[in-house]
C-alpha cells in the first residue's frame, strides 16, 4: 500500500504496483483512452506523477522496444520512462494483445518507477483542473513522510536533463533539411518530419544554430519552465529572420512558452 499526498494536505490511499519506492514531483493528468507506453516515455512528463483518467490501464500490456523506421523506436517516444510515477484507477493484471511482451507492472519495476492504483482519478483530476498542477509525493507504507520532501522540478532545467547530448541525423537522404532543437522531442515528431521527405538533424537544446545549415527550424516542446532555455531563445533569435521556424509546445501552468519568449 501507499499514499499520494498533495501539497495542500489531501491524501489518496491506494495499492502499490511497479517499483517499491517513494517519489515526489508534479501531479498532472492525461485523458487518453490508450497510449500509456507513449505517455510514460514522453520527455514532457519528466519528474511528474502522471494520472491517467481512463478507468482500466494496462490491458494491452507493453510491447517490445523494436527498432522501426529511421532507427526510431516503433512503440515508444524516447529511450526510457520519464514520468516519476503512474497513478491510475485500476490495473489490468492479465494483459492481452498480440504485441505484448510484458505487463505494465513488470515494465515499471524494470525502470524503477512506482505506480498507484485504486485511486479516485476523477476526484484527483477535478482537483488538479480547479487548482492547477500541484506538487505531490507518493509515500510507500513504512516510509516516514518527512523523509520524502515535496520536490518542485520546475526549479531545475528539465530540458537540459532530457535533451540529446550530441547531434543526430535521421533520414540523411531527405531533400529538405530540417534542424530540430531537442527541448524534449518525441520520436514521432522526428518520424513525421522524416516521412515527409526531410533530412532531420536533431541537436541539443543549447546547440549553436547557423541558418546556412538548414531550410527550416523546428523547436520541440518539452518539460519544465521555458525560462531556463535562454540559450535556446538566444540561438533562435540569431537565425529567426533568415529561416522558417516552427514551434511545438503544449499547454502547461506556465503562461509563457518559448514562442512568447522569442
Amino acid at each position: 500500500m501507499a499514499t499520494l499526498i498533495l501539497e495542500d494536505g489531501e491524501r489518496f490511499r491506494g495499492r502499490l504496483f511497479g517499483a517499491n519506492v517513494s517519489i515526489s514531483g508534479e501531479v498532472v493528468f492525461q485523458t487518453g483512452m490508450v497510449g500509456y507506453p507513449e505517455a510514460l516515455t514522453d520527455p514532457s512528463y519528466r519528474c511528474q506523477l502522471l494520472t491517467l483518467t481512463y478507468p482500466l490501464i494496462g490491458n494491452y500490456g507493453v510491447p517490445n522496444d523494436n527498432e522501426g523506421e529511421f532507427g526510431l523506436s516503433q512503440w515508444f517516444e524516447s529511450s526510457k520512462i520519464h514520468a516519476a510515477a503512474l497513478i491510475i484507477g485500476e490495473l489490468s493484471e492479465n494483459p492481452s494483445h498480440w504485441s505484448s511482451v510484458k505487463s505494465l507492472d513488470q515494465w515499471l519495476k524494470e525502470h524503477g518507477v512506482p505506480g498507484l492504483q485504486g485511486i479516485d482519478t476523477r476526484c484527483l483530476t477535478k482537483k488538479i483542473r480547479e487548482k492547477g498542477t500541484m506538487l505531490g509525493k507518493l509515500v510507500v507504507d513504512g516510509t516516514p513522510e518527512d523523509s520524502v520532501p515535496f520536490d518542485n522540478p520546475d526549479q531545475r532545467n528539465l530540458v537540459q536533463e532530457v535533451s540529446m547530448k550530441e547531434p543526430r541525423v535521421f533520414n540523411p537522404t531527405g531533400s529538405l533539411r530540417i534542424t530540430a532543437v531537442d527541448c524534449g522531442i518525441k520520436y514521432n515528431q522526428i518520424r513525421c518530419l522524416a516521412q515527409r521527405g526531410a533530412c532531420v538533424t536533431v541537436v541539443p537544446w543549447d546547440h549553436p544554430l547557423d541558418a546556412n545549415d538548414f531550410d527550416g527550424l523546428f523547436i520541440s516542446n518539452g518539460p519544465g519552465d521555458p525560462q531556463f532555455c535562454q540559450a535556446t531563445i538566444n540561438n533562435v533569435r540569431k537565425v529567426g529572420a533568415h529561416c522558417l521556424v516552427v514551434f511545438s509546445y503544449q499547454d502547461t501552468k506556465h503562461s509563457h512558452c518559448l514562442l512568447e519568449c522569442y
